[in-house]
């Protein structure tokens, strides 16, 4: 059976916790974050799970090494 191809786009995205759930950062962090209120930008800075069974299935065949 040959190796994989990883997508490292998606393998720069997304991390694993050590139950195993798919976590993921927000988007529109990058820039014009100084037009918005302090705790608007505290809810960019923290990581969400990936959630729906298609989603996490699609990431899982992006990225079969991230385990």
């Amino acid at each position: 059976m040959p190796k994989l191809k990883t997508h490292k786009a998606t393998a720069k995205r997304i991390m694993v916790t050590g139950s195993g759930k798919l976590m993921r950062m927000k988007g529109y962090r990058s820039h014009l974050r100084r037009n918005r209120a302090k705790r608007a930008k505290q809810l960019f800075d923290r990581k969400l799970a990936v959630r729906g069974a298609g989603e996490i299935k699609r990431i899982r065949k992006l990225v079969p090494y991230l385990d």
